[in-house]
């Protein structure tokens, strides 16, 4: 590990704050990307192997999972422990360049997923030096300005919550410079080793307790409720630079051309870090945060980057093929089945929960700053918030949320909360740090999972309360993002959704067939709900029931009406499995769910942005929440070689593949394509069931909507889309049937019932 420097970091590594509106090279923007999963059973090698093929299915670069030194046999390397060194179960850094080799003699380049918000805590602790040398040493060590740690609070200890029961001073023992107790081991203080075990305990700079006690007790910065991964205070010139140092390499190199930032919105202060790291990186880098929007929420326009990674543009995806109609009487006989209820209560109910229990350490550690007498303020602000959080250059709260929690706290104690946020930095900060924890840990980790009428609109970024999207709002976020952020990452499906974008498509079809639904049977009905749509999503997939039964054990347990994870009521648990039986859609609503899925594809690789596509995701790819999405990928390297020797697309599952395959490809080839935006509206009596864009002079990209409902209307009857001046012929896919082109207009009910969604392109040598 790199020692902290005492010195200042070269400017060109710490400007004060980040550049607005800079640019990023154009050459630095992929034209796609595609998400491995790496893992010590999938390692670098494993991954250099499937270069060939992914070369072939069009991407130009590979998304790695996080490569840096982790826990062993961590399955997904968020748990960093040594930021100095690649990770040797994958390779290590000899392997990595090795890919990075291989991936550029196909051309494609790297993009790497980095950690910068937190650590691991682990088992030994030993694994992570800094931390080691904390605990070791105390606040004086150079490495406590890693970590937000209120020493204070502790009465000069760190928690540190890791033993399975209470801490008995006996249980532990003195093995040289190493205190033991079972299989943790911790550093001993200088000077301490010869005192009795009561006294042994009290004189090091940590005290090792049960894992409860970080509920109310813990006193360091953690990620979102995971006591096991400590924060870390990039903030600091000297910390960037020691847990940076590795990856600026790589990019220097050129191992690495684009960086995905986990979690942005954990850091003390998220423009001053961008700027900085894009000093450093240079403008010939591709960067993108993982940031999720709320509602109207925009990403700050100030912050260097592309984009963000695209929740933002799954929510709209998603919510054009939901059914408001069908969405709305789910929701009412959702609340009638269960009691729960309507959206907006259920979120603020779940918000007041998580802060006072889970996150009571975090809210404590706010009302010493602020006060006691504004503690309840703090409180009601928190909750209040529409969006994830405030920044250091804004620190007011949201708009709306002032008059809520003045309502519960007093305008009084709120406004005086408001005026510590503009006045005190590291106030607003930590202000803003628990604010993201809680929303994620109160939205998606557990209204999410209780509020479930339509379970596809309950998707990191999403709004169950308002799942559909209509034309004009999907046109009007596709024209902001060419026009503000081209380069920004959109998604699908990723290794955190809840449900793959196959699920989804299947679950939102019940927005057009609620009477599939039915009413579901059982002692718990808010889990019979949960069960039926997560049946209905995953279908006839391979070991269904198994992985029905371990999603919906998360699920109740997310949810917490029942059980939950720290206060498990077996009885009850133990009637879940009960509820996981496979189950599939009736024939007409899976066709229209595979309409749907194929025109979810085509308007996720024609519109603006960088698309990714999941391992695996370019064929069927039915998965729930992690772990099921992260199970081994199937990549269909022989599928595609048949297509590619004129086989037809098999199923809804070779027809994706067909489409993906020959969108990337054409994205890679002819970025000149991908540029401009602009609606196309159908005209006829089905024409809110078309929806279609163009983009550049040359390419026409079109899906049709909510088909079910379009069947049972009487078909397109006549709807045509007129299309731009010039000749237009679909493209070229294994199974698309060949024809004239067209010119004028396009009759959709000509439209072959294989493809329902299409995509033109230009051919009079104009496009």
């Amino acid at each position: 590990m790199s020692q902290p420097r005492s010195s200042s970091p070269p400017q060109s590594t710490a400007p004060e704050r980040a550049v607005p509106g800079r640019p990023v090279a154009q050459r630095s923007v992929p034209a796609s990307t595609y998400r491995l999963q790496l893992r010590p059973e999938f390692p670098f090698a494993a991954a250099g192997d499937l270069v060939p093929y992914l070369a072939s299915l069009g991407v130009s670069h590979l998304h790695l999972s996080p490569v840096l030194e982790a826990v062993p046999g961590s399955a997904h390397g968020y748990d960093v422990t040594d930021h100095s060194r690649v990770r040797a179960e994958l390779g290590g850094e000899a392997g990595l360049r090795a890919l990075a080799r291989t991936a550029r003699g196909h051309g494609l380049g790297l993009v790497l997923d980095i950690v910068p918000n937190h650590m691991a805590v682990p088992t030994p602790l030993r694994l992570n030096r800094p931390l080691w040398e904390v605990l070791r040493e105390g606040p004086r060590s150079p490495y406590a300005r890693w970590f937000d740690i209120d020493w204070e609070a502790g009465g000069g200890q760190v928690l540190l919550p890791v033993l399975a029961g209470p801490a008995e001073p006996g249980a532990f023992a003195v093995d040289g410079e190493v205190l033991r107790h079972g299989v943790h081991e911790f550093p001993l203080r200088a000077g301490t080793a010869g005192l009795e075990p009561a006294a042994l305990l009290a004189a090091q700079w940590y005290r090792p307790a049960w894992w409860r006690e970080a509920r109310t007790a813990l006193n360091y910065r953690r990620f979102f409720t995971v006591s096991e991964l400590i924060g870390v205070r990039v903030e600091d010139p000297e910390v960037f630079t020691a847990t940076h140092a590795k990856v600026l390499e790589l990019v220097r190199d050129k191992v690495v051309r684009g960086l995905r930032i986990d979690h942005v919105d954990g850091l003390a202060d998220p423009a001053r870090y961008l700027g900085r790291l894009r000093a450093a990186v240079g403008d010939d880098c591709w960067v993108v945060v993982e940031k999720i929007l709320a509602g109207p929420e925009r990403l700050p326009s100030a912050w260097p980057v592309a984009g963000t990674t695209g929740y933002d543009t799954l929510r709209r995806v998603d919510g054009v093929f939901t059914d408001p109609e069908g969405a709305a009487l789910l929701a009412r006989r959702y609340a009638e089945a269960t009691g729960l209820g309507p959206w907006e209560r259920t979120a603020a109910a779940c918000a007041r929960e998580v802060l006072t229990g889970d996150l009571a350490a975090e809210l404590a550690a706010l009302a010493r700053r602020a006060g006691p007498e504004l503690a309840g303020a703090v409180r009601e602000l928190l909750i209040a918030s529409p969006v994830y959080r405030s920044y250091p250059e804004d620190p007011r709260p949201a708009p709306g949320a002032l008059e809520e929690a003045a309502a519960q706290a007093g305008r009084g104690p709120v406004d005086a909360v408001r005026e510590l946020l503009l006045t005190d930095r590291a106030f607003a900060a930590r202000f803003a740090q628990t604010s993201a924890a809680l929303r994620a840990k109160s939205l998606e980790d557990r209204a999410f999972y209780r509020w479930a009428p339509l379970l596809s609109a309950n998707e990191v970024g999403g709004d169950p309360g308002h799942p559909a999207v209509g034309a004009a709002e999907f046109h009007a976020h596709c024209a902001r993002l060419e026009r503000e952020w081209p380069g920004s990452g959109t998604v699908l499906s990723t290794h955190d959704t809840k449900r793959s974008a196959d699920v989804r498509a299947r679950i939102a079809v019940l927005s057009q067939v609620p009477e599939v639904m039915g009413r579901p049977q059982g002692p718990d009905p808010q889990l019979a709900w949960v069960a039926r749509q997560s049946a209905l999503g995953l279908g006839e997939a391979p070991q269904a029931a198994d992985r029905l039964e371990q999603a919906l054990l998360k699920a109740v347990r997310e949810a917490a009406l029942r059980t939950s994870w720290t206060g498990q009521d077996t009885a009850y648990e133990a009637t879940v499995p009960g509820y996981a039986a496979p189950l599939d859609l009736p024939p007409e609503a899976a066709r229209a769910a595979e309409t749907g899925l194929l025109g979810m594809t085509v308007l996720h690789l024609t519109m603006p942005g960088v698309p990714e596509v999941y391992q695996g995701s370019e064929t069927e790819y039915r998965a729930l929440v992690d772990p099921d999405n992260r199970r081994p990928a199937r990549f269909p390297r022989e599928e595609l070689a048949r297509l590619d020797a004129g086989a037809v697309p098999h199923g809804a599952a070779g027809r994706k593949l067909a489409v993906t395959a020959a969108l990337l490809r054409l994205r890679r080839d002819r970025p000149e394509l991908f540029t401009g935006y602009a609606p196309l509206p159908a005209r006829g009596p089905a024409a809110e069931h078309c929806l279609a864009f163009a983009r550049s002079p040359g390419l026409v990209a079109l899906a049709t909507r909510l088909p079910y409902r379009l069947a049972r209307a009487g078909g397109w009857r006549g709807t045509a889309l007129p299309l731009p001046p010039g000749r237009w012929t679909p493209l070229p896919v294994p199974g698309w049937p060949p024809g004239s082109p067209y010119e004028g207009e396009l009759p959709l009910a000509g439209l072959p019932d294989a493809w329902p969604a299409a995509v033109l392109l230009r051919v009079d040598g104009t496009g």
